[in-house]
């Protein structure tokens, strides 16, 4: 298998091949965005810490013309309020059955699931595993998961993991070079 070297290491071609006709990116958010703390105050407020770095990955992909999902089992406003800050078109929360809700969404974009990456870190991703074309984990993921991932990221939910993504897709894509760095001056 031919690997080529990038800024997260080498990485199969085939991986990069696959990447390269992504249209839709769906993902969790509990250690998958975040690092899967839920911090609870006395005044029923939650809170939760989101990385700025996968945020900019989130919007260079939503910049570049390609569509970004959250699919989530829970319900929290601060998720929405995030998303909304990003962009994100596709909100959808309280999901128990996250495959079936990945099939209506590409379904309704016209989008052929072999055309979608998701990304997600437990076991309740799993039916969404079993549909996307290409399939990705943050490094500290459920070993179930992992072991059904066709790239494991080199970072941990919540610290860069899912810009480690969105970076390949994009280098993939020839809108990165494999060092990382944008082809032109847009950004």
């Amino acid at each position: 298998m031919l690997k080529i070297n990038t800024c997260y290491g080498k990485i199969d071609s085939d991986l990069l091949t696959r990447l390269s006709s992504i249209k839709l990116v769906a993902f969790d958010i509990d250690g998958s965005l975040t690092d899967g703390g839920i911090y609870y105050d006395n005044h029923d407020i939650e809170l939760k810490a989101f990385n700025v770095k996968d945020g900019f990955g989130v919007v260079t992909l939503i910049k570049e013309g390609i569509e970004c999902a959250v699919i989530t089992g829970r319900n929290a406003k601060l998720t929405e309020r995030r998303m909304q800050d990003l962009k994100v078109s596709h909100i959808i929360q309280g999901e128990a059955d996250k495959g079936k809700a990945l099939t209506n969404l590409c379904q309704s974009l016209s989008i052929e699931p072999e055309d979608a990456v998701c990304f997600g870190d437990d076991l309740n991703d799993m039916p969404m595993f079993r549909i996307a074309g290409v399939v990705v984990c943050p490094q500290d993921a459920h070993p179930f998961i992992k072991n059904h991932a066709d790239y494991i990221t080199t970072l941990p939910g919540g610290h860069g993991a899912f810009r480690e993504l969105c970076d390949l897709i994009l280098i993939a894509k020839g809108i990165m070079t494999a060092d990382g760095g944008f082809v032109d001056e847009r950004y």
